[in-house]
């Protein structure tokens, strides 16, 4: 803004009113000793520790001509705005050149790395190699089991066909001439071959389909009409042309049961035989396709992956180009004037006219100005407020409550001796707040318990600093002297501030219980300040503290705490910030907010309350109450 190219611009456009003005003349190198009259300051918001760069600027010009000032101011704008808009329409070109020249080159990577893999698909005609290969194998798996039952078949088949020539043989002595005669026969030869095609054919058709398979129901019968062909062929071979049997005295050993059954027999391990050679065939083939699959799912994985890139980055492009004039208008500084150059007013050189007027104006200054400030304060200051811009229950106000030591006794505290208890446990619980608010707080919230009641509750804040965690210890007390007994947890492990109040080790707490998932005895992580009270700090700062406090193991020890206690009070990290607080908060059964008065701003509030609108947020407290705003709020 600055820079002499854009100041040399206003100046030719001055020159028409003021031909003798000069770019010195407004960056102030014609005279260095003075003050350089153009100035450019950038504009900060917020207060403290809330302060922002607004990326607003303020343009100012001195000069003694207050209309020469406006009309300087007037040129810088025109040429600041004509240097914006060259700006932007530069780089949206650049941009869509880029893009226009990057997508005919992906568009052909694109063509290509698809064209690679359908003309891969095509020669081996598969879609996916790996779950082909899967395939493959489990069919593999299949047939060997199918081979071994045959083989074992087979073997029972062979047995019993020797048993039965052995018992034919014994019981005829007429069982070499039978045999001659059947080996003789063409017709029963030929129907053994015919057999035997129709097992193969029935063994190929059941590695394909079921029994009940129409193709297979016909082989059945096909094999059926063929044994009744064979022992019809037997039945002949064996009698005489008269009708008698051969040898009739000496054929009347032999029993028709056991011809059937070498018949039947004969065709079976015919049958077995086939199927099992099918079988090693397609075992063998089976293993001889597997052995190119390696190398076919190498070559499938180079070239998926290549183009499921080149279609991601042409998609990608293709919505660059479609939404690249929004995203570059929104990047950069997209220039606006939001108060129009002022006719400036003369200042000479009479001292007392100026010292009268400062004295005058000073005060009316300093009035308005306090106005403006208190106009413009988004501070909230009374629980009233609170409750019209929130729409919550205000649970209570409370005054500043000092952290201070108090006798055991003003506590009210009933001390049994049931748990062990030091010198430094007894101090640790004299610095528990004390005070009547704190019990009308824990009486209301008693209240809202209906139907159930609240076994763990979460306090939080909009900003860090509000007070909760002196306001938590109060209601511990106040809960005590209820007869509950309490646990505390610090679950604000980035800035943890519970063990230093009480004085208590901070050496272990909840980030070593949530990493120490083996255990579900607690005790050695708890730190007891009172027979009622349990402290749990916050322990060692782990290094991911979202990835501990939204584990499951968080959620399983917060429901052991409230089987364990009356009342389990969580002491969060503020909602604006971070995210702790949102996780923990999802795991209680209530969250009560604490806000301060007069540091709490609307509009944080209102951020924090959206934040947690979704969850079970009971109530509100406001906290640091003056007197003057108890009275403002009733």
């Amino acid at each position: 803004m600055l820079s002499s190219k854009l100041l040399q611009k206003a100046v030719d456009l001055l020159h028409s009113d003021y031909p003798d003005i000069t770019l010195e003349d407004i960056n102030g190198q014609k005279q260095p000793s003075k003050k350089t009259p153009l100035k450019v300051t950038p504009e900060e918001g917020g207060i403290g520790a809330n302060k922002v760069f607004n990326q607003v600027f303020e343009v100012s010009f001195n000069d003694d001509d207050p209309v020469k000032a406006q009309r300087v101011l007037q040129a810088l704008q025109k040429v600041y705005q004509n240097y914006n808009k060259q700006q932007q329409k530069e780089r949206l070109n650049q941009g869509m050149a880029f893009v226009n020249a990057r997508l005919p080159e992906i568009k052909k990577e694109v063509s290509k790395a698809e064209k690679n893999l359908e003309q891969f698909r095509k020669k081996h005609k598969l879609l996916d190699p790996e779950i082909q290969s899967k395939i493959l194998l489990e069919s593999l798996a299949g047939i060997q089991q199918q081979l071994q039952t045959t083989r074992a078949n087979l073997q029972d088949v062979n047995a019993r066909y020797s048993n039965l020539e052995q018992q034919i043989a014994s019981s005829s002595q007429q069982n070499a001439l039978i045999s001659s005669r059947l080996n003789k026969s063409n017709r029963y030869q030929a129907l053994l071959s015919e057999i035997q095609k129709t097992e193969l054919a029935l063994a190929k058709e059941r590695l394909r389909y079921t029994e009940d398979y129409p193709s297979v129901q016909k082989l059945k019968q096909q094999r059926q009409s063929q044994l009744s062909l064979l022992r019809k062929e037997v039945t002949e071979i064996t009698t005489s042309s008269n009708g008698e049997p051969l040898l009739k005295g000496q054929m009347l050993g032999v029993e028709p049961k056991l011809v059937d059954e070498l018949i039947l027999v004969q065709t079976t391990v015919l049958g077995l035989t086939a199927n099992e050679k099918n079988l090693a065939e397609s075992e063998q083939r089976l293993r001889s396709e597997l052995n190119t699959y390696p190398s076919l799912i190498a070559e499938y994985s180079r070239l998926l992956p290549k183009v499921e890139t080149s279609r991601k980055t042409l998609e990608q492009l293709l919505q660059t180009q479609q939404f690249l004039g929004l995203k570059i208008a929104q990047e950069g500084y997209n220039w606006q004037v939001l108060a129009e150059p002022n006719l400036g007013t003369y200042m000479g050189n009479n001292r007392l006219l100026f010292l009268f007027g400062g004295a005058v104006i000073s005060p009316i200054l300093g009035i308005l100005l306090a106005l403006i400030l208190e106009k413009f304060n988004d501070a909230i200051y009374s629980a009233g407020d609170l409750n019209k811009l929130t729409n919550l229950r205000v649970l209570g106000s409370v005054p500043k409550l000092p952290l201070r030591n108090v006798k055991k006794r003003r506590l009210g505290l009933p001390w049994n001796g049931q748990r062990r208890s030091n010198t430094s446990v007894i101090e640790a619980t004299t610095k528990l707040p004390v005070h009547e608010t704190l019990d009308m707080i824990y009486q209301n919230i008693q209240i809202l318990k209906y139907p159930l009641p609240f076994k763990s509750l979460m306090f939080t804040s909009a900003l860090p600093g509000e007070g909760k965690t002196t306001l938590v210890l109060g209601l511990v007390a106040s809960a005590t002297r209820m007869h509950r007994r309490v646990l505390v947890i610090d679950a604000n492990l980035h800035n943890p501030s519970l063990h230093k109040i009480l004085e208590l080790s901070n050496d272990w707490g909840l980030s070593l219980l949530l990493v120490d998932e083996t255990t579900t005895d607690f005790q050695d992580y708890i730190q007891p300040i009172h027979p009622s009270i349990d402290i749990l700090t916050a322990g060692p700062e782990p290094e991911d503290t979202v990835k501990l406090l939204s584990s499951q193991r968080m959620k399983e020890l917060i429901k052991l705490f409230e089987q364990s206690y009356d009342l389990v009070l969580i002491d969060a990290p503020p909602i604006l910030g971070t995210v702790d607080a949102r996780i923990v908060a999802s795991f209680c059964n209530g969250i009560v907010m604490v806000e301060r008065m007069g540091k709490v701003t609307k509009t944080e509030l209102t951020q924090a309350i959206e934040i947690l609108s979704k969850l079970n947020l009971i109530g509100i407290i406001a906290n640091e109450v003056s007197d003057s705003q108890k009275v403002l709020a009733s």
